[in-house]
């Protein structure tokens, strides 16, 4: 039998950028503009899904260091310019690995945008970590910051 456990832990992502916040949620919202920093939706993934709304949901699968990997979101409340929530879990090779509750808050700053990431998660069976979900969310709000700089 496969051990079974549960990891709990949260963490908290902070960035500003000097953009306004209905450009920095429009990267989130619009899906041409997620698919440009983010990776999807794709239009050569016949399963990617994107439907931004409140009840929607938001899918696609990855193949990353000889892994394959689902990201399957259900947007609970959307306030445009204002935030984002959502629950997802994530698979890896068919075994569920996280399932996570995710806020966006977007703040104005200035001229532009200070945007708070909170995820409380529930890690499984040793399969992920919260530290392993943070970085990977640095990285992505990374790229997402250099995008918005590069299309302003």
């Amino acid at each position: 039998m496969t051990d079974r456990s549960i990891a709990h832990g949260s963490f908290t992502v902070e960035r500003t950028y000097k953009h306004s916040p209905s450009k920095v949620f429009s990267a989130w919202a619009n899906p041409e503009f997620k698919r440009q920093w983010f990776g999807s939706p794709s239009p050569d993934k016949p399963k990617d899904e994107f439907d931004f709304r409140v009840g929607g949901r938001e899918y696609n699968e990855s193949d990353m260091e000889g892994k394959f990997y689902t990201f399957d979101v259900l947007y609970r409340d959307i306030v445009p310019d204002n935030r984002i929530i959502y629950t997802y879990e994530m698979t890896m090779d068919g075994k569920r690995i996280s399932v996570s509750l995710a806020t966006i808050e977007l703040f104005p700053d200035g001229s532009g945008t200070r945007m708070v990431i909170k995820e409380d998660g529930a890690f499984l069976d040793g399969l992920d970590t919260y530290q392993q979900r943070e970085a990977g969310t640095n990285y992505l709000v990374d790229l997402m910051g250099k995008w918005l700089d590069e299309n302003a």
